[in-house]
């Protein structure tokens, strides 16, 4: 029993310490800029030495965007997971995955983002992190003992809802000189149902639900 009491504290003491690091990078970013943010910086603000900030993420940006996506695909899996049980699963995942994406970032989180490519980067390459879970959910959804098409579609999913946020988020190219980055003309939510679209009937084959 103390050993798993044990083990509990630790792993509660290694979420609270990354999230420390993470809200830390935000603020710090939003106070003074990404580019003016050191990872010292970071790790003295969240009470770490850097020695500890580098064993949760390997870049400042990594920091900062972990803070604006923090438990999204969690959040993902869980809006999934309360869609109702009678609904098609493409439906369910679609309007899931809209919800979660476009409440956020918005605001001071938004315009950091776009001050940098690197952080932008940093965002659209977070969207991995989705996969996992969503997997596991849509698992839960279609029943049945395949392990790989659950994975097969969140992959997929993953891969539809990168390509819509790098086409919403891209380089300023002839933009207003001091603008790296910009925020596509066309909103957010159309980008990913547009791009989810092309992965709908995949989820329909796999959909017991579906005729």
């Amino acid at each position: 029993m103390a050993v798993n009491e044990n083990g509990g504290l630790r792993e509660r003491k290694k979420v609270a310490t990354r999230k420390a690091l993470r809200e830390a990078a935000l603020r710090l970013a939003l106070e003074h800029g990404p580019d003016n943010v050191r990872v010292d910086d970071i790790a003295e603000a969240a009470g770490v030495s850097p020695r500890t900030y580098n064993n949760y993420f390997s870049s400042r940006e990594q920091a900062i965007v972990a803070a604006i996506n923090a438990e999204r695909a969690l959040r993902i899996t869980a809006a999934l997971r309360a869609r109702p049980e009678d609904e098609p699963l493409a439906r369910a995942v679609v309007e899931a995955v809209v919800e979660q994406y476009t409440s956020e970032p918005a605001g001071d989180a938004l315009t950091l983002i776009t001050s940098t490519p690197r952080l932008c980067a940093e965002f659209t390459e977070a969207v991995s992190a989705i996969r996992q879970p969503l997997a596991s959910a849509i698992a839960d959804r279609i029943g049945g003992d395949d392990v790989l098409a659950p994975a097969v579609l969140a992959a997929a999913i993953s891969a539809a809802v990168r390509v819509a946020i790098e086409h919403w988020i891209r380089p300023a190219g002839d933009a207003p000189k001091g603008l790296l980055v910009v925020v596509g003309e066309r909103p957010l939510a159309g980008l990913l149902r547009e791009a989810l679209a092309h992965v709908e009937p995949a989820l329909q084959a796999a959909d017991p639900r579906h005729p």
